[in-house]
């Protein structure tokens, strides 16, 4: 508790010293502030790059457009042809029949800017606070949610997307979590590799996400403001547990192509997870919303990067405005240094700066495009 409330109450130490003041005088004391009023202006001078435009055109890979008003979903295509983002792809598409109720609606006001991943379904028509009665608890449920992805592919789905409640919310009967790598979902991962569309797949959080909340924890400021983000605790499994599962899936179906989302939930460890790669030739990752993780590491960035090109895909996350755009075209095409990740004046996942990759442009057209392209249906089509 007292080191919860010294890092709450965090002073700001800043003692004046100069020689020609008087002897006796006393330098001012320091307003003690809230971390949450810390704002360090930074000092240093470095050259800036303020990309507003990727350099080839783009797909982002995770978006989420789904709450969007016509006005607001108007403006994100403005912000993508602003930005060379020629497709954005949807990860909102509800398994059976309000599938295509989203998908036309992108596809009619705007047509050839998105395509539309549909997602894994496990309640049904149970009662979302009865586990027993959820679809993902009946006999044939891996089938049945088989024969939803067929269905929603024959409509205009270029994918599947789960969820990480997949491992951290999905409940047995009684009450237990299922893992990822439940033997019920493997039909659902067979029908993807049969219908030639990829998994995409958030498995797990921030590792910090699954370790106590306290002093030693570098996320402590953001998870202080959401404590419901935490995994730390018996209830639920290790970080680890859950990349393991969700490995065994992708070992266990190698003629499934698998996205994991968010630089496969480990970005703090490049070198694990290039091992990953390495082991899993049908393995994919994109960069959705850890560029903060990622760009605070450049040279080892860098080199995963470069060994990784045609595994690694462009993703945001969100619906980003051309704010947050700038800092993922910063960090992968400039040199720049120290600069935020966020247009949030607190920076919302950890509280450094990162830097720039400057890759080179056989890699930049890989990431931005060309392994979409490959890898997803339909984005081909649509550039």
């Amino acid at each position: 508790m007292f080191v919860r409330m010294l890092l709450c109450c965090l002073a700001v130490t800043n003692i004046a010293y100069s020689q020609s003041s008087p002897e006796n005088a006393s330098p001012e004391k320091p307003r003690r502030i809230y971390l949450d009023e810390f704002r360090p202006q930074q000092s240093l001078k470095a050259p800036e790059h303020i990309l507003t435009r990727a350099k080839y055109r783009c797909v982002n890979v995770h978006s989420h457009p789904l709450t969007l008003t016509d006005e607001e979903l108007d403006q994100m295509v403005a912000d993508m042809d602003a930005a060379n983002i020629s497709v954005s792809v949807s990860l909102d598409g509800k398994a059976g029949p309000k599938f295509p109720e989203h998908y036309q609606r992108l596809n009619k006001r705007h047509p050839g800017r998105f395509v539309v991943f549909v997602r894994m379904e496990y309640i049904g028509d149970g009662d979302p606070d009865d586990p027993a009665t959820w679809a993902v608890n009946q006999p044939g449920y891996g089938l049945k949610m088989a024969d939803w992805l067929t269905e929603a592919v024959r409509q205009g789905a270029s994918g599947l997307k789960l969820l990480k409640n997949l491992g951290l919310g999905i409940r047995n009967p009684d009450g237990t979590l299922i893992p990822p790598d439940d033997p019920r979902f493997d039909p659902v991962w067979q029908r993807a590799a049969e219908l030639k569309v990829p998994v995409l797949w958030h498995c797990a959080d921030p590792i910090a996400f699954f370790r106590p909340i306290n002093e030693q924890n570098e996320r402590w400021e953001e998870l202080y403001r959401h404590p419901e983000w935490s995994f730390y605790g018996d209830e639920f499994p290790e970080h680890q547990e859950l990349i393991d599962a969700r490995n065994r899936v992708i070992a266990r179906h190698p003629g499934t192509t698998f996205i994991c989302a968010h630089m496969a939930d480990i970005p703090e460890d490049l070198d694990k997870l290039s091992r990953y790669l390495d082991r899993y030739p049908n393995m994919n990752v994109e960069i959705a919303a850890r560029v903060s993780e990622l760009g605070r590491q450049p040279y080892t960035a860098r080199k995963f990067f470069v060994k990784h090109a045609d595994r690694i895909l462009f993703g945001t996350d969100g619906v980003p405005p051309m704010t947050e755009l700038i800092p993922h075209f910063r960090f992968l095409e400039t040199w720049d240094e120290s600069f935020p990740y966020e247009d949030n004046p607190f920076p919302p996942q950890g509280l450094w700066n990162i830097y720039g990759l400057g890759l080179p442009d056989d890699v930049l057209k890989k990431v931005y495009h060309e392994n979409a392209e490959r890898i997803i249906p339909g984005v081909k089509k649509k550039n």
